[in-house]
């Protein structure tokens, strides 16, 4: 096995130079009705152009949404393939690995660390008003704590020290396995100079709506490597605290499963939307700073959820 999981990360390594192009999974259907209205919805928000984000140059919203509310699940994209800087949403790829390895019984939730530098980089609580401490040199905690941490609050020293325990070649293994290629995770939550030997030069990480809507439909249909994994991913995900990005633009009677991610120029929000009525994925990410997006995401949140229902 680990054999197989070094050759899939040279593999990765050798293509991390160039953006690949995603193609659709054939349990997809596309849309062609779906997708115009999508593009109307964000072609009105202003959202179909190119923007500025400084030194990475410019960039483009990457969409995806899957309706699941009545047989084949059917595809709807803006710019779909669109490979952007995720912020914090490849956090959830880290996640689904460290739930692989808890049921091949190579770790469990309640197997502790101790918290180390350099891993160690968050200098304020990402969600201000969760009341846990951030995490210190020498602390001592579970892996199950991580998770949520990671999650919930974005914490990048957990997200950190969880991808030490998972190991980016396992965590890669398992996003190729699913033909995510060019969505590897390849970088900490720390500076360079910092980086293991061999990724302090290596390209950011990169992922696309449709890499992370294909996950998220992993997950809510059971497939996400298995059943287990996959709900133990759903519960987490269900938990997240920020909900102030697409998740308040939805009615009340709407859960949202989800992942968030936020740094300078770039605002995400990808999950699982369900009222009991009907169900889709939604992958956003939006090149805009966070205070820019907090005012567009109600309103695209609203005109997607009528969307869907009006089908």
């Amino acid at each position: 096995m680990k054999r197989i999981c070094l050759m899939v990360w040279c593999m990765c390594l050798l293509n991390t130079g160039f953006a690949q192009t995603p193609h659709l999974p054939p349990y997809f259907r596309r849309n062609d009705n779906l997708n115009r209205e999508l593009k109307k919805i964000v072609t009105s928000l202003g959202l179909a152009g190119n923007f500025d984000v400084g030194e990475d140059g410019i960039e483009q919203i990457s969409l995806a949404v899957i309706d699941l509310s009545s047989g084949k699940p059917q595809f709807a994209g803006v710019n779909a393939d669109n490979f952007i800087y995720p912020a914090s949403v490849y956090k959830m790829y880290v996640a689904a690995e460290i739930f692989h390895q808890i049921y091949l019984g190579e770790i469990a939730l309640d197997s502790t660390i101790v918290v180390t530098f350099p891993n160690i980089v968050d200098k304020t609580r990402e969600i201000s008003h969760d009341p846990r401490p951030l995490l210190q040199h020498g602390d001592i905690v579970t892996i199950n704590y991580l998770l949520d941490l990671m999650i919930t609050r974005s914490d990048n020293s957990a997200a950190n020290c969880l991808i030490d325990i998972a190991k980016r070649e396992r965590i890669n293994a398992m996003l190729q396995l699913y033909n995510w290629h060019g969505s590897e995770v390849t970088r900490k939550f720390l500076s360079r100079k910092y980086e293991d030997p061999g990724y302090e030069k290596i390209r950011g990480t990169e992922t696309c709506a449709l890499h992370a809507a294909d996950f998220l439909y992993r997950v809510q249909t059971n497939q996400l490597i298995n059943p287990w994994v996959s709900m133990q991913m759903k519960v987490l995900l269900g938990r997240q605290l920020d909900n102030s990005k697409f998740a308040c633009g939805l009615p009340l009677k709407s859960m949202m499963f989800h992942k968030t991610g936020w740094f300078a120029y770039w605002t995400h929000d990808v999950g699982i939307v369900d009222d009991g009525e009907v169900c889709y994925i939604v992958a956003c990410f939006l090149p805009l700073r966070e205070s820019q997006a907090l005012k567009i995401y109600p309103e695209l949140a609203r005109q997607v959820d009528q969307l869907i229902h009006k089908r």
